[in-house]
């Protein structure tokens, strides 16, 4: 397959994502990463962004697109058979829920979307069951997104925040290729 992979601004889960892009990878895919203007530019005390991007092409032998510009072809060119968004922070699935495409990320899944081919979202946020809930509701309800199985990631300390099963991810992309919702059969 060729996959799109998206990354948005959750950085906590980077190193899980990008495990994922190497199972992706080492099952034969071509993986071409996006990366959110944040994601591609930040700092954080969970990576300097150059090693992030650097360890990225290495995986995947593949230059980033970052930009709105670079995203825009995705979908005339048929780029991909599967767009993935993994991790997805609120303010992703806000724009996705609302239609704004005003980064990287949100230009690749309008452009993916105008073919009819599968989303997949891998939610990752602290209010997913605060103000992201009726983001998340809406883009169940939609056509052509798919969700990683998700749940509460720590709910003593973090009683809101919701996290995709970064294990299943694979499965999911496989799975919604193919039209199939594994988020059903498992939740």
């Amino acid at each position: 397959m060729n996959i799109g992979y998206c990354l948005t601004g959750s950085f906590c889960t980077f190193d899980k994502s990008i495990s994922v892009l190497e199972e992706l990878v080492k099952a034969g895919n071509n993986v071409v990463v996006i990366m959110s203007e944040n994601a591609f530019s930040t700092d954080t005390r969970f990576g300097d962004a150059k090693d992030i991007q650097n360890k990225i092409i290495q995986i995947t032998g593949n230059s980033i697109i970052h930009t709105i510009n670079q995203a825009e072809p995705i979908g005339p060119k048929k780029m991909f058979d599967v767009l993935a968004v993994v991790p997805c922070t609120g303010n992703t699935l806000a724009k996705l829920a609302s239609g704004i495409t005003d980064t990287s990320v949100t230009m690749a899944v309008k452009s993916h979307l105008r073919n009819n081919r599968p989303v997949v979202i891998g939610v990752s946020t602290n209010d997913a069951l605060g103000a992201a809930a009726k983001n998340i509701g809406m883009l169940l309800n939609y056509k052509n997104y798919y969700f990683v199985p998700f749940g509460m990631d720590n709910c003593v300390m973090k009683p809101k925040s919701m996290v995709c099963d970064f294990s299943q991810v694979k499965d999911t992309i496989e799975a919604a290729e193919k039209g199939i919702e594994i988020l059903k059969k498992i939740y």
